[in-house]
């Protein structure tokens, strides 16, 4: 596979400081006036629409019904939240699972507590205009994606699953915040991302259609985000996180319900904040991904081993783990939510 270098403007680094308000993962966990638990989550990048669910949770008081005074911080990428949930930096991360195989594939001492998106959104994502209507139509394209993340190891099975080689197309290394601008700027023909995120904003900032070659409609779906903690907080604290499951669950099931509300409740979220319109397109999407056909009826985050299953065995397959393990190595079932 030919691969090409480029340096876009870097994300400002993401301080993750225990100041705020994240208990330690052994011990007792810091209360606000009201005597509510102070939690912090970290999301896997700036809030759009996929996290309405988690504003809305918080602005229809769900989560102070189960004890929680929340504090939603973004991150920087599936990673570095992971990362910053094993060192203790925040009490629960939201991250890929291709990037939790692979952290606890090098010792962190992380498990997933739910996947909530079970079918994945990776996608190749192009102007419309390219013509791209199948796989076999990426051949000698220039395609724009971030070194070592979870999309660019997975997109060779995607290849290989569709009958192309790496050889026959070329990758250019960008960093993850200057993907889009590549595109628009026709530096590359398509990147690599979720088309629940950078798609619709895209499309908004270009003013032209964009189109997707989506990883699950072409041979590969595998296991998305979902909620973690690191090992010592769900030993240590089990109450705590079986509530903070169940209020995460509870706050999909009200979100999937009111899509218009929850992608109100995110105004102010960030100064990145997409537009209302895009938000909505983000998270209509998004309500697509929460089950798959084992999972279907039952609560957002309930999960089954075989589903598991399929997933690690791709990333096995893949070389992002060097083994196959059993799927309670990566996850928790034990806090299932109910209903």
């Amino acid at each position: 596979m030919k691969l090409r270098t480029f340096t876009a403007v870097l994300v400002p680094t993401l301080l993750l400081a225990a100041a705020t308000g994240c208990g330690s993962s052994s011990g007792e966990q810091s209360k606000n006036a009201q005597g509510l638990d102070k939690v912090t989550l970290t999301l896997n990048w700036y809030p759009y629409g996929e996290h309405a669910p988690f504003y809305f949770g918080k602005k229809q008081a769900i989560f102070e019904k189960h004890g929680i005074d929340l504090t939603i911080q973004a991150g920087q990428g599936s990673q570095k939240t992971i990362q910053a949930t094993a060192a203790g930096q925040t009490d629960f991360g939201w991250a890929d699972t291709p990037a939790l195989l692979g952290g606890v594939g090098q010792g962190m001492k992380v498990k997933s507590l739910g996947v909530f998106l079970q079918t994945t959104p990776s996608s190749v994502q192009f102007f419309t205009e390219e013509n791209i209507k199948s796989p076999a139509d990426l051949k000698g394209k220039t395609i724009a994606t971030t070194a070592g993340d979870a999309l660019s190891k997975t997109f060779p099975a995607f290849l290989k699953a569709n009958g192309l080689s790496e050889s026959d197309l070329t990758l250019q290394n960008i960093d993850a915040a200057g993907k889009m601008a590549a595109v628009i700027s026709g530096q590359t023909d398509a990147l690599l991302g979720f088309a629940t995120d950078q798609g619709p904003t895209m499309q908004e900032k270009a003013g032209k259609p964009v189109s997707y070659l989506k990883f699950a409609d072409h041979g590969l779906s595998f296991y998305s985000n979902g909620l973690l903690a690191n090992e010592d907080t769900i030993k240590d604290k089990k109450d705590l996180v079986t509530r903070m499951v169940a209020a995460t669950s509870e706050a999909w099931t009200a979100a999937a319900g009111n899509p218009s509300g929850a992608v109100d409740a995110m105004e102010g979220a960030s100064q990145q904040l997409p537009s209302k319109a895009v938000l909505t397109e983000q998270f209509t999407a998004t309500l697509k991904l929460l089950h798959t056909d084992a999972t279907q009826g039952q609560a957002p985050g309930v999960n089954t081993e075989d589903d598991w299953n399929k997933t690690i065995a791709i990333f096995a397959e893949a070389g992002m783990i060097t083994k196959a393990e059993p799927p309670a190595t990566y996850w928790d079932a034990s806090f299932a939510p109910k209903g």
